[in-house]
């Protein structure tokens, strides 16, 4: 595989890393900045608002530019974002910097999705994505709980600086590996016009998985988020559990994942009903035992399988509900979780702050979930046929 494809790769992790890792170091945030921890929790929701805008719209307009100016450009918005939120004092500029990194981070997505399956002969495009996708997943397995333990030893500012360093590897394998040819074969001529792909945003099909997702993602996110005060304050672990319970939601993540993509694509309905009704039961009993530490380190893994099982799973149905669009699909299902991932951290500082307690969150994640099961039950007969499709 091309050296070029892996830098690729290591940009989504560190991309993927900056996402996560604000799970384990709210606290320190909160603390550093003299603001409410609920508060601190808007800067997944900036990160998440500014991919739901930069997906379709880098996903439009960036087939027209040189892939390597704007995977460089992209890069270096990325990076610089980082070194001024790790400088500033201010919380105002440091949301800013989440919503700026956002908008590079769905820039950079939208172009090298395209462009590593130019990387290979056309037989091993699979395998090109999987690598430059692997990035995301080995973030939440290893990236964000590395943040963590750096943001625990020397604080989270220089976690911040790690991200910015970690650009410049990237940058340099983009600058050297990327000819401004390179994913020029995305976009064909035999491709509907914007036009025709946007229309396909008031199918019913597509709009119902889109809000499955989001209503999906947003509970796992509205849980996800608030994770750490739960873990040293109402299990009362040491601070660095906190990295224990983010590996056990990356390693959950990676398994619900893998094990959703093998079935998805065959029996996409078997794992809605089955996995989803799990999902709900989990985030109850997560919050009946957040007390026992043993429990609540095992229900953080059984939840990041299931989050992402089901999670993926509804991404994969946008993608085939939104056939009619090659293009601007991959934005579609990219928006649907990240407008989850916006509303979810809200929603959970809301709870917060009317001091419900610091299970607040969890108990808005199963809320968001009976809600995605209720609508699934309610339009089981669209879904049918969108599974079936899959099938």
């Amino acid at each position: 595989m091309p050296f070029a494809l892996y830098m690729l790769a290591l940009a989504v992790f560190v991309m993927g890393t900056s996402e996560f890792m604000l799970a384990g170091l709210l606290p320190a945030i909160a603390t550093d900045l003299d603001i409410p921890v609920g508060t601190a929790g808007l800067l997944t929701s900036a990160f998440a608002v500014g991919m739901v805008i930069g997906a379709p719209l880098m996903a439009a307009f960036a087939r027209r530019w040189p892939p390597r100016v704007t995977l460089s450009v992209c890069l270096l918005v990325f990076a610089g974002s980082h070194v001024i939120g790790a400088l500033t004092p201010a919380f105002s500029v440091l949301l800013t910097t989440r919503a700026l990194s956002a908008l590079a981070n769905a820039g950079f997505l939208a172009v090298a999705l395209s462009t590593a399956a130019t990387l290979v002969p056309a037989d091993r495009k699979g395998r090109a994505l999987a690598i430059l996708l692997s990035g995301t997943t080995i973030a939440t397995v290893a990236g964000v709980p590395a943040g963590a333990l750096l943001g625990t030893a020397m604080g989270w500012r220089a976690t911040f600086w790690t991200i910015a360093i970690l650009c410049v590897p990237a940058l340099i394998g983009v600058i050297r590996g990327i000819t401004d040819d390179a994913g020029r074969s995305a976009t064909s001529a035999s491709s509907p016009d914007l036009g025709a792909e946007l229309r396909q945003l008031t199918a019913p099909r597509l709009i119902l998985t889109m809000a499955l997702g989001a209503l999906i993602n947003g509970a796992t996110f509205a849980a996800f988020t608030f994770l750490a005060p739960v873990v040293t304050e109402k299990a009362g672990l040491a601070e660095g559990w906190v990295s224990v319970a983010l590996v056990m939601f990356g390693l959950g993540s990676f398994l619900g994942v893998t094990i959703a993509g093998r079935l998805s694509d065959r029996r996409p309905g078997l794992v809605l009903a089955i996995g989803g009704p799990l999902l709900l039961a989990g985030w109850i009993a997560l919050a009946a035992v957040a007390s026992h530490p043993v429990a609540l380190l095992a229900l953080v893994l059984v939840q990041g399988l299931l989050a992402f099982g089901v999670g993926s799973t509804l991404i994969t149905l946008v993608l085939y509900s939104a056939s009619g669009a090659p293009t601007m699909g991959g934005s579609y299902a990219t928006s649907a979780l990240n407008l989850g991932a916006a509303v979810g951290p809200v929603l959970g500082a809301v709870g917060l702050a009317t001091g419900s307690g610091l299970l607040a969150p969890v108990w808005i994640a199963a809320a968001l979930t009976a809600a995605a099961l209720v609508i699934m039950l309610l339009a089981r007969h669209s879904l049918t046929r969108a599974t079936a499709e899959a099938d």
